[in-house]
């Protein structure tokens, strides 16, 4: 998988994910985040690898539990609104704006994710692409 395939396709989905509803509700991911898949589709030139798309709403002071990833899965997150702090691995917390982005390698360890206000909510586009098979995109860290 090159690099130039995931970056075009992580903005390809981001552009899907904004302008397609797929009529999925959202579901309750955390104690204070919400989660709403917005796309999901196999990859055709790799094969048994699928492409995942979550929008994540975080209120005001909203965050998830710590939490780690599929083994296969990389991750390109892209704040579209507010502030989002994050930690990823053994990583330095750093604070993400709107219009910017980071990725996660597989098997990332998600110690934080969590709204950087305490007044005004965010919104993170996260794009997966992992192994079709994988069907939990999550796990809480005991």
């Amino acid at each position: 998988m090159n690099a130039r395939f995931i970056t075009g396709a992580a903005y390809t989905a981001t552009a899907l994910a904004i302008t397609i509803a797929t009529g999925i509700p959202a579901a309750a991911h955390g104690p204070t985040e919400t989660v709403t898949p917005h796309f999901e589709k196999a990859i055709p030139n790799i094969p048994g690898k699928t492409m995942k798309v979550v929008i994540v709403d975080y209120p005001p002071g909203g965050a998830s539990v710590p939490h780690s990833h599929a083994d296969s899965s990389f991750i390109f997150a892209h704040v579209l609104s507010g502030e989002i702090e994050s930690k990823v691995n053994d990583g330095p917390t750093q604070t993400y704006r709107a219009g910017e982005s980071w990725y996660e390698p597989p098997a990332s360890r998600h110690l934080v994710s969590r709204n950087a206000s305490k007044t005004k909510p965010a919104r993170l586009l996260a794009v997966f692409v992992l192994d079709s098979d994988e069907k939990t995109l999550t796990t809480p860290i005991k």
